[in-house]
């Protein structure tokens, strides 16, 4: 995780922006209306544990990004991200509440700023009327005042404050502390424990970088009491970036905490990790994440919660950002994480400085047009990686139809944004499809190119398939042929 920048964290709201949250939540129909899109809620599929669906049985897959705090502008700035979002297919969002443009406990503990509570009925409001579920996350402080970091820090709730806690450690061990954080669920749950439009509650942000060694008891307590909560919500817990040897261990208690719906994942390009991993190509230290999850052996979905690029240690965003017009990082995170065996697209982090200002959000619409009408529960995937001596080749494979993704290993952020070489064109590139079981036959072959957006005409697909030019990346999809 990052440190936010002042744009992240600092957010002020006009008069007008005022008049604006009773707009908005007027002009929207409530969930339940005559042609809401986001009437059912989320859940983990009873058919396929790896994966999510609706309450009406039907598929469900978040493609969608961090959007962690409103821009500068306030709401009509969230609504234009949730509108770009929507109109290349994206259904999800998550969202910070403990963002000081949110955060209801702001002024005293335990008291709730109803003018705070209203920015997130117009937040709701929002999401309904452009599709998009959220993941709200209730906090992310990391200490009461001890920390360097400003940002982190919620002094208010020391004792010497009017709070519950001698210190950040009573805090969270402490029974006033812990019962503090159940009243503030408590009100959540109260306002918003009825939502379809909400995706899941997530307790915490990154846990394990609070300061004292508290995130698994605590989150083993509070667990329960989403769920109790909010019983028809998925309920989940966040750890911080995978970058270390240490957090391996930690990762794995993490999957097997009960009650942790959605196993979730944090990791980024970052050249100050201690892990070699962290430092190569995006495809890779993402597809690596979700395989090293999914080997923990819990049967639940794996999503890669949060990446993108960083400059050494979280010490910024990545500079080569403003390199990346195309968006190879972004397509990167969105492609490698689902075609590993994740539940969904990877979620990006930088929404502002990355995504919206270089207006890159026609990616999520190549990702969603390379999966559509595809559904993985009753295609019952299972992934697999093939060998090649140029691409990288990561499949899923179901009962009548395999997907493969093709991606250039010689053409990574460091070739293309660091060195200034531009893509190759992969030329007479085969692959032999005999080892996941796709012979010749019925078998139907489509070629998209997510960086043209053009999808090819189907033709007869056999064991050994030859692939057409392309730069960067490529999606086949098989239909037929081996079961």
């Amino acid at each position: 995780m990052k440190t936010p920048s002042t744009r992240d964290l600092a957010r002020s709201v006009t008069l007008l922006q005022m008049a604006l949250l009773a707009v908005c939540a007027a002009m929207v129909p409530p969930a339940n209306a005559a042609g809401d899109a986001v009437r059912e809620y989320v859940r983990v599929s009873p058919r396929h544990s790896r994966y999510f669906e609706l309450t009406d049985g039907n598929p469900y897959m978040p493609i969608g990004l961090n959007l962690c705090g409103a821009p500068a502008d306030g709401l009509p700035g969230l609504e234009r991200w949730f509108a770009k979002l929507s109109a290349e297919g994206g259904n999800f969002a998550r969202i910070w509440l403990s963002n000081p443009f949110f955060d209801v406990e702001h002024v005293r503990s335990g008291e709730f700023d109803e003018e705070r509570a209203e920015r997130i009925d117009a937040l709701l409001a929002l999401a309904r009327k452009y599709g998009i579920r959220l993941k709200l996350c209730t906090e992310h402080f990391r200490h009461l005042g001890e920390g360097s970091q400003a940002w982190a820090a919620k002094p208010m709730h020391l004792k010497a404050n009017g709070g519950p806690a001698l210190d950040t450690a009573d805090f969270f061990r402490g029974e006033a502390g812990r019962a503090a954080y159940k009243r503030k669920l408590a009100w959540y749950a109260h306002r918003y424990g009825d939502d379809p439009s909400v995706f899941g509650w997530e307790l915490w942000n990154e846990m394990d970088a609070v300061r004292v060694d508290v995130w698994e008891p605590w989150s083993a307590e509070m667990l329960p009491e989403l769920h109790r909560l909010f019983p028809k919500n998925l309920a989940m817990q966040s750890l911080g970036s995978y970058d270390h040897e240490n957090k391996r261990e930690r990762y794995r208690r993490l999957c097997l905490l009960p009650g942790n719906d959605v196993l979730q994942v944090h990791r980024y390009l970052d050249l100050g990790a201690a892990w070699e991993v962290c430092h190569g190509p995006v495809a890779v230290l993402a597809a690596e994440a979700v395989r090293d999850l999914r080997a923990f052996g819990v049967e639940k979905p794996v999503l890669l919660a949060e990446s993108g690029a960083v400059e050494p240690s979280h010490t910024g965003p990545f500079k080569l950002y403003a390199e990346d017009r195309d968006g190879i990082i972004l397509h990167d995170v969105l492609f490698a994480p689902f075609f590993a065996g994740a539940a969904g697209p990877g979620h990006i982090w930088h929404w502002d400085v990355y995504v919206d200002r270089n207006d890159l959000w026609w990616q999520f619409g190549r990702f969603n047009r390379a999966v559509r009408n595809v559904d993985p529960i009753t295609e019952g995937f299972q992934p697999f990686e093939l060998p090649h001596p140029r691409l990288l080749v990561l499949g899923l494979k179901g009962r009548r139809l395999t997907l493969l993704w093709c991606r250039d290993r010689e053409n990574t952020w460091r070739s293309e944004l660091a060195e200034k070489r531009p893509p190759q064109t992969i030329r007479d590139a085969e692959l032999d499809l005999a080892p996941v079981g796709v012979p010749g036959g019925p078998g139907v072959v489509r070629f998209y190119d997510p960086w043209t957006d053009r999808e090819s005409e189907p033709a007869p697909c056999g064991a050994a398939l030859a692939l057409p030019e392309f730069r960067r990346s490529l999606v086949v999809r098989i239909e037929g042929g081996g079961g």
